[in-house]
């Protein structure tokens, strides 16, 4: 009997270390027996009156922040029925996927008002490579983004062009939608002129007047995630006169890296596999 306890000890422990090495070996994809997924998205609408970010995919994982109601907020990653995110505080955890509506900025392309006749103001070049209507509409979308507690959106000079490119574009083109027949979509256009980002979303729109086109945005959904979307913080913007609509409007949005971004996402991910090492433990134990 002596025999068999010792050999039953051998097996738990040979088991613990097959075990172990398995967290170890996938590590990066996966918690448990859960996968981390990439997402078609990344900005989710809260839809819960008050939603519980934890440190973990689970409601035994402590609470690190809460979000509110209609509040948007950058969505990393999934892990089963979790999406990973980043607060407004800067804080990375998991919420329940149930409770966050995910908004997808390029899906829909809203126009605004659509009107005729011709541009009747004269565009002149100041600061920032932009001319007179993009730098308006620039200040008119970092008031927006600062009445709501957001950080102002910085001009990226090559993102600036590619937006003013696109603007000509569509005109050129004679069409209206996010998807270019010369250069593809926004992220195939951003990687075509070796723009490097960690997300990116576009607003397009055709109005008569500046604060018309960001007033059509900041009324539709999909547009106003975009401009209150916290993982942005550089845009371009490009504001082209179109006989058929007076103007076509198009602001692109990216999402830099800072400093310590991937150290953030790694440490919640390495405290994820701590936490289920010592929970396989305990059950082998």
């Amino acid at each position: 009997m002596k025999i068999l306890t010792i050999k039953k000890k051998h097996i738990l422990r040979a088991t613990m270390v097959i075990v172990f090495t398995l967290i170890v070996g996938t590590y990066s994809t996966s918690f448990g027996m859960q996968h981390y997924y990439k997402l078609d998205f990344s900005t989710g609408l809260v839809t819960a009156t008050t939603l519980n970010v934890r440190s973990g995919p689970n409601t035994k994982y402590p609470i690190v922040a809460t979000v509110k109601k209609n509040e948007y907020i950058r969505v990393l990653a999934g892990i089963g029925e979790w999406y990973v995110i980043q607060t407004e505080g800067d804080y990375i955890g998991a919420v329940s996927k149930r409770y966050i509506k995910a908004i997808y900025p390029n899906s829909s392309g809203n126009t605004g008002n659509n009107t005729s006749g011709e541009n009747t103001s004269n565009s002149t070049q100041i600061s920032n490579n932009m001319n007179s209507d993009e730098q308006e509409v620039f200040n008119l979308i970092n008031k927006q983004r600062t009445n709501n507690g957001l950080s102002a959106l910085k001009v990226d000079a090559e993102v600036q062009r590619v937006a003013r490119i696109k603007a000509e574009d569509m005109v050129a083109n004679n069409y209206f939608s996010h998807q270019s027949p010369t250069y593809g979509s926004t992220f195939d256009m951003l990687k075509s002129f070796k723009i490097s980002y960690k997300t990116a979303g576009e607003n397009i729109a055709a109005n008569s007047s500046n604060s018309g086109a960001v007033t059509s945005w900041m009324n539709s959904s999909w547009h106003k995630a975009n401009i209150l979307n916290s993982g942005f913080n550089y845009t371009g913007i490009g504001v082209v006169s179109s006989s058929k609509y007076g103007k076509i409007y198009v602001q692109m949005f990216i999402g830099k890296w800072h400093k310590g971004d991937r150290s953030k996402l790694s440490h919640f991910f390495w405290f994820c596999r701590k936490e289920y090492i010592k929970y396989e433990r305990k059950k082998i134990w």
